[in-house]
């Protein structure tokens, strides 16, 4: 791929609209390194697939040799964006956010080489701010600015609480760009009234307005949104067994889309691994074990991704056992739905019943259909298997 093809590339694949583009194409052809800040608040203690479209991007950027400056918003995190919910999100304790953010430069240097990467906490500066200073920065914005916003709108419409709190958030997202001199800045199409709050900032104080590069969102593996709220993540701490497991039960639909925003294949090549499945002349699996494996060699490497594959096709495809299962103890008599409970393979007795009874789990082999089934003593050192992927084996407790 020669140096055209690169920045087409880079102001293209997986972008949904650039702010300032004019702008921005001449400042890559005049070479000048720039600073490109993505921020991303710990709401959890993974970062997942949908936010490594954006890390993607960062690293393109990082090897055309431009500065990336990450932000973890561990000030941002205890205040909750509200830009893709219809409901107030509540405040996580510093506790909470302290928690989850202790990985996150590490899953991000799965992509990133964080050596180079200038990192932050917003804490830094957010915390240090008078009443004075956030009066000013808030006399940039009208309140109207911020309700005129779709999924506040609706909330306002209905008479849904919207707290000041929620109203501030954007403020402060905006003031991390000022802080950090940021040029360009990165984030999903969510994040669009955030980021031009950022803009509207650095001209307040001086500042060139950052170029912004808005990004796809992917769906998650229900198809709906990817969100860790919903539990419907490939998460980049999954081991590779989970994540190759996790991705090829994505609906087919979404297979491309996936090679496109979570990979860096050639597009060229993308094309033509999807257009046969786009003309029905190819079975979606087989396409998709070559996404899952990308994925899995990613983030673990090339043996694991082998691994994974084989573990994939000798369980699901061949129907056999792994030869590594855990254990766990069972007696003569105890209730398999509360088994399921404790091992963590239900959330509740009833969720295990309704496994249970629509023929999700099997011990030996065989089928258990009965929600009240109890254990007996043939089952007894024998394989516990739940769904196309748990199992347990069955020790005498």
């Amino acid at each position: 791929m020669n140096q055209e093809e690169k920045q087409k590339n880079l102001l293209s694949r997986s972008i949904v609209e650039i702010i300032g583009k004019d702008e921005l194409e001449k400042k890559l052809l005049e070479g000048k390194p720039l600073r490109i800040k993505f921020g991303i608040d710990p709401t959890s203690p993974n970062i997942h697939l949908g936010r490594a479209v954006p890390l993607l991007k960062l690293r393109d950027f990082q090897q055309a040799g431009h500065q990336i400056v990450f932000i973890i918003g561990d000030f941002t995190g205890t205040i909750g964006d509200t830009s893709d919910k219809e409901s107030e999100r509540p405040m996580l304790t510093k506790e909470t956010v302290e928690k989850n953010l202790q990985s996150y430069f590490d899953q991000a240097g799965k992509l990133l080489d964080m050596s180079l990467v200038e990192k932050h906490y917003n804490s830094e500066w957010l915390e240090e701010l008078t009443y004075r200073e956030l009066c000013e920065q808030a006399d940039v914005f009208s309140v109207s600015e911020f309700t005129a916003r779709e999924n506040i709108a609706k909330r306002v419409e209905v008479g849904k609480r919207v707290s000041l709190r929620e109203m501030l958030y954007p403020m402060m997202q905006g003031y991390d760009s000022v802080a950090v001199k940021a040029d360009v800045e990165i984030g999903g199409t969510d994040q669009r009234f955030n980021i031009l709050a950022g803009r509207k900032l650095q001209e307040h104080y001086g500042q060139s307005p950052q170029n912004i590069l808005l990004l796809e969102l992917i769906l998650g593996i229900d198809g709906r949104k990817m969100s860790s709220s919903w539990g419907n993540t490939v998460n980049l701490t999954d081991a590779p067994n989970e994540m190759f497991g996790k991705i090829m039960s994505l609906p087919d639909e979404l297979i491309g889309a996936y090679f496109v925003h979570c990979t860096r294949i050639d597009l060229d090549e993308i094309k033509q691994l999807m257009e046969p499945v786009w003309a029905d002349e190819a079975n979606p699996r087989d396409v998709k074990l070559q996404l899952a494996k990308e994925i899995v060699r990613m983030y673990h490497g090339e043996d694991a991704a082998q691994e994974a594959e084989e573990y994939f096709v000798n369980t699901f495809s061949k129907h056999l056992v792994p030869e590594e299962i855990s254990e766990c103890g069972a007696v003569v008599g105890a209730e398999l739905a509360q088994l399921l409970v404790e091992q963590g393979l239900a959330t509740s007795k009833t969720d295990a019943r309704r496994k249970i009874e629509q023929g999700g789990v099997t011990i030996a082999s065989e089928h258990i259909i009965d929600g009240y089934y109890t254990l007996q003593v043939k089952d007894l050192n024998q394989v516990l298997k739940v769904g196309k992927k748990d199992f347990r084996r069955l020790i005498v407790k």
